[in-house]
Formats: structure tokens, sequence, C-alpha cells
């Protein structure tokens, strides 16, 4: 006696779902780790120099992460208010800071102590940046003004004061010592440089700016705010070349791939975004449990920090195809189990196949013992019938094929006919399975027709189920119309195109070929 099969169960492509190499990327990222900071997480750094640690700033602490640890390796608390923009320079050695206070802070990420203070601004410090050179460091503050040090004698070599409003953003060029760029609440993006007196490209964001971003290369520069992310070309003085609105609340954070090939953005709607820096197009998306206020991507793209409003660091760090055979190897037991394993059959020996045991599930055990209203049961269960449809839908035509359908929907009291009729009114208009569901619908009408007008709950999924099933036809029939149109529409199309070059064609005749000129002899 043959094996019992297993029921098939047809799978379908998730709709509107399309699996790109973006999505199988951005999905290859481990659980995320959850931290829990002593306030909103307004920054996240990451040192430039190996082990690559990360600043986090939080209330009135910076502290500093390993890769994969999950306590501060380091806490910088000699914060007299919150704590603002925890910066390392390019060599990892330094870590600038600004406060609530006015005050930016150096420190040295060996010690703990403050190197340098520097006192100016009048109001809370909510930008800190080191320009390339590793001597200067540039800071803007809610006192409308923008602000050049010089490191080793904390002197201001330059005040610039032509944003009206709190400056909230900004960045150093990597090519450039004297090129640095800020966003402020008063909708503009500025560009200083320090040889110059003043700004020398200002644009219009249209929105209190939140973030800006330099490219690399300083040819593109991005800026968020509002529901707004914005690309500028500096090589044609600041000119927009796309504007972008994918979140649905204000953007935060902006942060880049390693590549370049990748630009992230973050927004209050606590999603990221992720587009692709060819066609600004939205190649993934990334959703969290809350607010999102900073955002950073390790080096090579190790793993994506991300700082919330309900005092949460998520951290989710990429997987990494280990061959794990080759770990094995330094054991014993490795040589255990691979015995035989390599062994080469000759000629002559008897191969003996062991038989492959299938763990049955619980609807096919009913149906192999013939239980055909019991195994319909199963799967109409909630979690099968809601999660798994399709399972559902697959043993219902495994009983019609049997030619048992009809009794396994027979015999149902008032509960379990309005489950099934609510499965029905769930999925019978789905293109996947209206093929097998109208049939089953067709037979439950057969069946309990003579019962209508008792249940007054059975008696209600009835009309459900023929005013959707009426809906869905008259769709299809508009459907077939527009349809109709069209291929008329197209067929229009195709005579006046065929019209136009037949007569083309009987001018060519009617000219005849040109004549030559006639010789007198």
């Amino acid at each position: 006696m043959s094996s019992y099969k297993p029921t098939v169960i047809q799978t379908y492509p998730k709709l509107g779902n399309k699996v790109t190499q973006d999505t199988l990327y951005w999905k290859n990222y481990k659980s995320p780790v959850q931290i829990k900071e002593f306030g909103a997480v307004t920054n996240i750094n990451f040192s430039p120099i190996a082990p690559y640690n990360y600043a986090v700033t939080a209330s009135t602490r910076i502290n500093i992460y390993g890769r994969y640890s999950q306590e501060p390796l380091k806490t910088f608390s000699r914060f007299n208010d919150t704590a603002y923009c925890g910066t390392y320079r390019s060599d990892g050695r330094l870590l600038a800071a600004g406060s609530e206070d006015g005050i930016v802070r150096l420190f040295d990420v060996a010690g703990r102590a403050a190197l340098r203070q520097y006192s100016g601004h009048t109001k809370a410090v909510q930008v800190t940046a080191f320009t390339v050179d590793k001597y200067h460091l540039m800071s803007g503050s809610d006192d409308y003004s923008v602000r050049l040090w010089d490191i080793p004698s904390t002197t201001e070599l330059h005040c610039f004061k032509e944003h009206t409003d709190y400056i909230r953003c900004g960045c150093t060029s990597n090519l450039n010592a004297d090129l640095f760029v800020t966003g402020s609440y008063d909708h503009t993006v500025k560009v200083f440089d320090a040889r110059v007196d003043k700004s020398v490209i200002t644009m219009e964001h249209g929105q209190p700016v939140e973030s800006v971003l330099l490219f690399p290369s300083g040819g593109l520069l991005v800026s968020a705010g509002g529901r707004y992310v914005k690309v500028w070309d500096m090589l044609k003085g600041g000119q927009l070349l796309v504007s972008l609105r994918n979140h649905h609340k204000t953007v935060t954070c902006l942060c880049l791939s390693s590549s370049g090939q990748r630009l992230l953005s973050g927004s209050l709607d606590r999603h990221v975004k992720i587009y692709s820096t060819s066609t600004y197009k939205v190649v993934h998306s990334l959703d969290y449990a809350a607010a999102i206020l900073s955002l950073a991507l390790a080096p090579e793209n190790e793993a994506i920090v991300v700082g919330m409003t309900n005092s949460v660091l998520n951290i989710r760090h990429r997987k990494h195809n280990e061959n794990k055979q080759e770990k094995k190897k330094k054991g014993p037991s490795y040589r255990f189990f691979i015995k035989g394993k390599d062994y080469k059959p000759k000629k002559g020996d008897l191969f003996v196949s062991k038989p492959v045991k299938f763990h049955l599930k619980k609807y096919d055990k009913l149906l192999k013992s013939f239980q055909v209203s019991l195994a319909l049961d199963a799967v109409l269960e909630t979690n099968v019938r809601v999660k798994t449809p399709e399972i559902t839908t697959g043993v219902m035509q495994e009983l019609n094929r049997r030619g048992v359908l009809q009794n396994a929907l027979a015999g149902r009291d008032e509960k379990q006919l309005s489950v099934l009729l609510s499965f029905l009114i769930r999925n019978v208009v789905d293109p996947r399975f209206t093929a097998v569901l109208v049939h089953v619908a067709e037979i439950v009408v057969d069946i309990y027709s003579s019962v209508i007008g008792e249940s007054p709950l059975v008696d209600n999924q009835f009309l459900k189920l023929q005013d959707l099933i009426e809906k869905e036809i008259d769709y299809q029939e508009e459907l077939l119309e527009v349809l109709g149109m069209m291929d008329t529409i197209f067929a229009t199309m195709t005579t006046k195109k065929d019209a136009v070059v037949s007569r083309n064609q009987n001018c060519a005749l009617i000219a005849g070929p040109e004549e030559e000129p006639m010789v007198l002899a």
C-alpha cells in the first residue's frame, strides 16, 4: 500500500511586494538589539577609525558603545544641561559636543574630562563639526550664529550671523577645510567659506531644516526638513535637482551608505526610507516602534543604528555568511558527523536508501483517515483561515477533487456555518481563490437554502455574500466595457496608420517613377 501524500498547498506571491536586490540586502540584518538611554537619542556618530565605536548623545550624557556592546564603554557626563551632537574628529581621538548652556566642549576619547571649552554662544549649541584639516571646529547655535574656532588656542576665528532663526544642523566639507554648511529653522541652507566674510551660496528649502548632508565628492548637498528631502547641485551654485516627499511627518535625519549609492532618511513617522542616489526612488523602507530622531550607518554598512524619541537605541547588525563547516572543523565532533560523507560509490556497491518520514499537518491526518468534515473544521480555525487562507482554500480544493466537498460542508450548526460564510465573504473576491470559493459558495447555498430565515446572523451573512458577488460582477462587466473601448481605440489607431501608409503608396503609384529628360536626335 502506497504512503499518504500530503495535500499540495499552492503558494502565491505577496500582492504588492516586489522582491528586489535591495529588499534582500536590507532585510539581511539580524533582529534588533535595543538599549534604553536616559532620554531621547538626538545624535549618533561613528568613529572613522577601527574598531568603529560610536557616540550616542542623549539627555545630559554622551555614551560610547562598541560595535557589539550593549553597555557603554565610556560615558561623558560633564554637562550642566542637555548635551547635543557628540561628533568624532576624523582621526577618532577627539570628540566635540554642544550643550544647552551655550558652551562647546572638546573631549579626549581616551580620557574623561573636557580638554577645551569654547565660550561665545549665548544660547544652546546643537551643531558641532570638525573641519577636514583637524585644526578647526565649527559650531551652530540657537542664537542664530555660526562660529569657527581654532582648536589649540580656543580662539574664535569667524562668526557669521546671517541666519534669522535657530541653527539645528550643519556639516563640513571633506575636501576643503574652509567650507562648511548650515541649516536653519529660517528655511534656508547656507554654504560658508572661511576666506570670505559672508555665505557664498544660499538655498531655500521651504521648511525648517532639520538635517544637511554633503556628499564626499562635494558636488551634491542633501537637506531635510518638513516632509521633504531635497538634493542640490553645488557645482551649479546650489541648483535644486530633485525634491522627494515620501514621509508622512517631519524628516529629522539623513545618512549615506558607505558606497554612496544609497541615501537614508529617518522621520517622525517611524520610518527609514532608503533611496537610490542614481534614480532617487525609494528602494526599501524600515519600520520602527517610535518617532526617529537620529540615524547612522556603521562603516561598510555593518550596522544600522537608530535613536528614537522613546529613549531607545535600536541596533541592527548585518548577518555574515560564515562557513559553518569551517567552524565545526575545529572540534572532534565534526569528524564524527562527516565520517563517510566524502565516500564515492564503487562498482558493485549496493545503495540502501532510508525512507523519508513526513510529518503530517492536522488536516492531512484527518484527510488520511477520511474524516473530511473535521479536516475542513481544522482549516477553518481562526489562526489558519485568517493568517493562511491559501491552506483553507487548498484543502477545499482537495475535498472537491475527492468528490466529498458537499459531505464536508453539510451538517453544520449556526456557529460553524457563520465561520464558513465569514471566510467566503473575506476571500471570495480575491483573484487567487475566486475559482475555488465561488464553487464552494454555490454548494453552501444549495445545501442551506432551506434554513434561510431561521437565523438572523446567517441571513445577514448570506445577504453580504450576495451583495459582494453582485458588486464583483458589476466591476467585471465595467472592466470588459473598458477593455472593449480600448480595443476599439487601438483598432482605430491601427486603421488610420494603415490608411496613411496606403495613401502614400497610392500617391507614389500615381506619380510614377521620375521621368528621364527626352533627347532629340
